[in-house]
């Protein structure tokens, strides 16, 4: 089954194309950057149409997002793996990564950007009081969104015990912990728990980790944006997997 959706922004579109998911572009008609040029004539090389609209029309298409003036209807497949288990059957090592309450669309971007970049093989966010993954989160993310499974799910406690039951280890990222992330083995089957950006992750759900690791700092700083703590986590995982 296949669906449709809005993205818009030159980068975003240009994996897109790649990809061969675009069905049709819309160009603001008071932007022609090199890159929109180049966009287009790449587009139309490949046979996809280019509409020229009012730039108030894009605006209305895609409120809110910084989309260069330029946007795309893609086509998306579903129903490829339709849950996290799904998405890690038959890897050896899988590597999760759990946002709990991520709340801010740019952050919640970023984290799936470097999620892709870390080659994390699925994406749990909560379903209720957390960023939706819309299309500011896909400019964000630069294509990092397509590229790691997300899934939505209604109690991430819940999903957590299932990976334990089924041999994955949870490691949850707490700045006030003595243990740092350095000395926690993350070359094993292992979900990286990241929490709210105010809070920090729930209670709850600190408590059913089976550790807690801080990333050591400078004592004049007390904490890290949470999409640049979520990066640091997933590269030391993928440090200690492929290069130690």
């Amino acid at each position: 089954m296949k669906t449709q959706q809005w993205i818009g922004g030159v980068h975003a579109l240009t994996q897109a194309l790649e990809k061969g998911q675009i069905l049709r572009i819309q160009v603001a008609d008071n932007k022609r950057s090199k890159k929109v040029l180049a966009l287009i004539e790449a587009a139309q090389a490949a046979g996809v149409s280019v509409e020229t609209v009012p730039a108030y029309a894009i605006d209305m298409t895609l409120p809110g997002v910084k989309h260069q003036g330029v946007i795309a209807a893609v086509r998306q497949e579903s129903g490829q793996a339709h849950d996290w288990q799904s998405a890690i059957a038959g890897v050896e090592n899988p590597l999760i990564l759990i946002l709990d309450s991520i709340q801010d669309p740019h952050n919640l971007g970023a984290c799936l950007r470097s999620a892709a970049a870390a080659g994390v093989d699925a994406v749990l966010i909560p379903n209720s009081r957390a960023a939706e993954v819309n299309a500011t989160v896909k400019k964000v993310a630069c294509g990092g969104a397509d590229i790691v499974p997300v899934f939505s799910v209604a109690n991430l406690r819940r999903e957590i015990q299932q990976m334990q039951q089924q041999g994955i280890w949870v490691v949850g990222g707490a700045g006030e912990t003595e243990q740092t992330l350095y000395e926690v083995d993350l070359n094993l089957p292992l979900a990286i728990v990241v929490g709210n950006e105010g809070d920090g992750i729930h209670y709850g759900i600190r408590q059913q980790c089976d550790y807690l690791a801080a990333i050591p700092m400078d004592e004049r700083m007390e904490s890290l944006n949470v999409s640049v703590a979520c990066a640091l986590m997933l590269f030391e995982a993928r440090r200690q997997r492929y290069f130690r």
